[in-house]
């Protein structure tokens, strides 16, 4: 069997920003795929809000 060590090796990448709400008896908190999760809040919008303000930080650590 012949290989090709001419192909830069493959990485994979760092894993995708996407996140959700989910809810814990009477709070919301946001989590991200990234690892991240929000503090919990009893207001679904606010959950959201963070959610939008992880999403929008440069390197995604908020």
């Amino acid at each position: 069997m012949h290989q090709d060590f001419t192909d830069p090796p493959v990485h994979s990448p760092a894993p995708a920003h996407s996140t959700t709400t989910v809810e814990r008896g009477s709070f919301c908190l946001a989590r991200c795929a990234c690892g991240w999760s929000g503090p919990a809040r009893r207001s679904r919008d606010r959950a959201r809000t963070d959610a939008e303000e992880h999403l929008a930080e440069p390197d995604g650590s908020r």
